[in-house]
């Protein structure tokens, strides 16, 4: 017999409950995946053939362990178990994701919709080729359309509901309406279905064949959904096909915890259960296993004005635990400066590791500040769902103009900038020109030099070359005389004179990601002028080339590493748990953020919010500024209504605690500070 005995009361009620329609409300670390896997062995051992039980997730490694952990329940029940042994092997349940299961359905019926059922899955090159072939014919009023914003509109148009189907630019529905004929044909003739596909043709397999669904039915007798909430339209028309019938049909969810609108996900799914399920059976799971009290009630006092939403209050055993602290910062770096102290405070004072500790934040350019801050305190830090800041390739180009005017022989530099911008440089010719040093044994820049070896090339392309040559001369000259040379401004001088910034405008086909490449750059070289004093700028620009180059190496060694603090996106930490938690940022315009108000997504905001408050276990630290950089200067913010709706007496405000700079130590953090005392 399989062991409950550790299930709570409505947990074990959940695992018990076999038949008929099931809505599980499972709030944050209420011990779902325990609930879920304990209720399949359960059924198998009340005798249900595992085969007609089917259990779906979103993805491939939650299907595998929950496979695992049935397995080791019915492992552990068979010693007085009347099954026989081996039938794990010949007949098990079906855990797998929307798309594995869809495609074991078409691999056997594909052929009745007239397609081969050797077909192909294209992955996300394949579609944006398929596209790029398609809008190479047709005309989108004079623009060159984006690809990749292409296929996103068009994955959404294909999966929405049908009231969700016109979006609010009248000539944005009419182009995917029509790239959407073109694209189906061009995949059709190839053979060839994408993941939106596998749902799509499932679906219309099941409608213009019944028998095949029929068939479906008979196999799926049980059917069980996990994260409910995230489901979309097509998602929630499947489910409902394979369960309108038998009715054994569980979902499990938490409506407070959809955050993924924004790709598709309908939080009506849940919500409006019951006009598909009238005699659904509603459990709550409400007792977490993860937070201190503290922690959940202000979560609760949040999620609570959303006014559309099922009633659940999360309590714990764990005790009340410590107040929530809250701080305001003058602007993001001392915001990450804060965030470091901290972090080392703990380590030192409370002996807690860095790997017990996260940061979260709403977008992935808030990581920016964060990063050079631990990079600063020698913090070890893993950056999770996210490129890190000195990988975007503005910063790369950036860093690869200083090498080179630092030091022309860098090949490595050289080759990278030598045509961004364009400047008649081509590829071709810098293979050529590569080619050239390899036999006079020099650097590339030494090569170019030589006239002989310019006048390989075309009058333009000599004429490029010098120009290139000259830039680079003209800028190290600057930083050779001794003297106040303010790096920051000859740095965007250097920038403004190439039209880098408007590299950028043009190379990005989305304005907001170009305008966050530009803030990326000018935070950057802001950060310039803040080296130690030297006699010689050429001097201080090695200094702040060694300091970053001393930072990859760390990084890179530190890769391994299994101490490391976790900095991550809320929309990343869905389903992750942490003993400590900040959360930086809450300011209005971020959290809830500033494209909230027009496109009514303000509830799925705060929903937001509260999984990030969620993912503390022991302790909760919140921040906003009072100011944040744009574009260089200093725009002023304001804190999240958020903020207000969580308990007075539960927060603590900290002001200035421990962010200021110790006299004769400025430029470098409280804690900081204290760690090399103490380590020396």
């Amino acid at each position: 017999m399989v062991d409950l005995g550790g299930l709570n009361p409505q947990q074990r009620e959940a695992v018990q409950t076999i038949n008929g329609p099931v809505l599980i409300l499972a709030g944050a670390g209420t011990g779902k995946t325990r609930v879920i896997t304990c209720r399949i062995a359960h059924m198998i051992h009340r005798g249900i053939p595992p085969g007609q039980i089917l259990g779906v997730t979103f993805t491939n490694k939650a299907a595998r362990e929950m496979l695992e952990r049935v397995n080791q329940l019915l492992r552990g029940a068979r010693r007085s178990s009347t099954a026989h042994e081996g039938s794990e092997k010949a007949d098990r349940p079906t855990l797998s994701t929307f798309h594995s299961l869809c495609v074991r359905i078409l691999r056997q019926y594909i052929d009745r919709l007239g397609y081969k059922r050797n077909f192909v899955i294209y992955d996300e090159s394949d579609q944006l080729g398929a596209i790029r072939k398609i809008l190479s014919r047709i005309s989108v009023k004079g623009e060159k359309a984006d690809p990749a914003e292409v296929l996103g509109l068009l994955s959404r148009h294909r999966n929405a509901s049908p009231q969700g189907k016109s979006f609010d630019n009248p000539n944005v529905t009419a182009l995917a309406e029509h790239v959407r004929k073109h694209y189906e044909s061009a995949l059709r003739a190839s053979n060839a279905v994408d993941f939106d596909d596998l749902i799509l043709l499932t679906l219309k397999l099941f409608r213009e064949h019944p028998d095949v669904l029929d068939a479906c039915r008979r196999r799926f007798r049980y059917v069980m959904v996990d994260e409910y909430q995230d489901t979309n339209a097509a998602q929630f028309e499947l489910v409902h096909a394979l369960t309108r019938e038998h009715r054994n049909f569980c979902v499990v969810g938490d409506d407070d915890q959809s955050i993924y609108g924004w790709r598709g996900a309908e939080i009506a799914n849940l919500l409006d259960l019951e006009k598909h399920y009238p005699e659904v059976k509603i459990i709550k799971l409400e007792q977490n296993y993860r937070s201190t009290n503290t922690i959940l009630t202000a979560a609760n006092a949040v999620i609570k004005n959303n006014a559309r939403r099922r009633l659940k209050k999360l309590w714990s055993s764990h005790g009340q635990g410590e107040k929530i602290l809250l701080s305001v910062h003058e602007n993001e770096e001392e915001e990450g400066r804060a965030v470091a102290d901290a972090i080392e405070c703990d380590r030192m004072v409370r002996r807690i590791p860095w790997r017990d500790q996260a940061v979260l934040f709403r977008t992935n350019i808030q990581a920016r500040p964060l990063e050079t801050a631990l990079r600063q305190a020698n913090i070890r830090y893993r950056l999770v769902g996210g490129q890190s800041f000195f990988d975007r390739r503005e910063i790369k180009d950036f860093l690869a103009y200083l090498k080179v005017v630092f030091n022309p022989h860098d090949d490595v530099s050289l080759l990278r900038i030598a045509n961004v911008p364009a400047r008649g440089l081509s590829e071709v010719t810098m293979e050529r020109l590569l080619a050239a040093s390899q036999e006079r044994k020099s650097s590339v820049y030494t090569a170019m030099r030589h006239t002989d070896v310019q006048a390989r090339f075309a009058a333009r392309t000599q004429e490029s070359i010098r120009d290139f040559l000259e830039l680079l001369e003209e800028n190290h000259a600057l930083l050779q005389h001794e003297g106040a040379v303010d790096l920051s401004l000859w740095a965007e001088r250097l920038l403004a004179g190439v039209d880098y910034y408007g590299e950028l405008r043009r190379s990005e086909k989305n304005p907001e990601t170009a305008e966050n490449r530009v803030r990326n750059l000018k935070d950057i070289v802001a950060t310039m002028d803040r080296m130690p004093p030297a006699p010689h700028p050429l001097e201080r620009l090695e200094a702040f080339l060694e300091e970053l180059a001393l930072d990859r190496d760390r990084e890179t060694d530190d890769q391994n590493e299994s101490d490391a603090v976790t900095l991550i996106t809320m929309h990343s930490c869905k389903g992750l748990e942490f003993p400590h938690v900040q959360i930086v940022g809450i300011e209005d315009g971020l959290l809830p953020h500033s494209r909230s108000k027009t496109e009514g997504t303000l509830d799925e905001e705060r929903r937001l919010f509260y999984v990030a408050i969620t993912r503390a276990r022991k302790t909760l630290k919140l921040s906003y500024c009072a100011g944040r950089k744009k574009y260089g200067q200093l725009a002023p913010c304001h804190p999240s209504p958020f903020l207000q709706e969580l308990p007075a007496d539960l927060v603590e405000s900290s002001e200035d605690q421990g962010r200021r700079p110790v006299p004769g130590n400025e430029g470098k953090s409280l804690f900081a500070s204290m760690r090399a005392a103490l380590e020396t």
